[in-house]
């Protein structure tokens, strides 16, 4: 079964359900969904759990930094339908936050704590947000492009 984008239909009926909080981007296999951040978590719910979408997979999760918001994204797949969406959030610099989909997809709790770890999203309603690649006490996220990495200095 080959991987197929939704449907343009689905797309359009899931824009008109959030009128202004979800908006088509890009075209072709670069097409994707931006949702406002304050609808993320009902969009989500929509496609994981609607009949018509049914998307049971999250493949991927990752965020770009980009100069006036972070973006995160999401990959989903639907097994029975051999679908993929792409949809894409964007939050503030200031205050990075975005709710959790773990209860859609136990499968983001990794990933959104990379996410946490490395650029500094803050994913309210994860249950377990700690630091998973860099030590705890590390006072920056080195994905930030305005992090700036220094050296140790050599003892000796």
């Amino acid at each position: 079964m080959s991987k197929q984008m939704l449907s343009s239909e689905l797309m359009v009926g899931l824009q008109e359900k959030y009128l202004q909080d979800v908006a088509m981007i890009g075209d072709g296999f670069q097409q994707a969904l931006l949702v406002n951040s304050q609808c993320l978590l009902p969009v989500m719910n929509t496609v994981k759990k609607d009949f018509l979408y049914q998307f049971d997979m999250l493949s991927n999760l990752t965020a770009v930094d980009y100069v006036e918001y972070f973006e995160v994204v999401y990959h989903l797949y639907s097994l029975s339908l051999g679908q993929a969406l792409t949809v894409k959030s964007r939050c503030s610099k200031v205050d990075p936050q975005l709710s959790s989909v773990i209860g859609c997809w136990p499968s983001a709790e990794f990933q959104e704590r990379e996410v946490y770890d490395l650029l500094g999203i803050h994913f309210v309603g994860h249950p377990d947000l700690r630091r998973i690649l860099m030590p705890e006490d590390f006072p920056y996220h080195p994905l930030r492009k305005d992090y700036t990495f220094t050296p140790r200095k050599e003892k000796g």
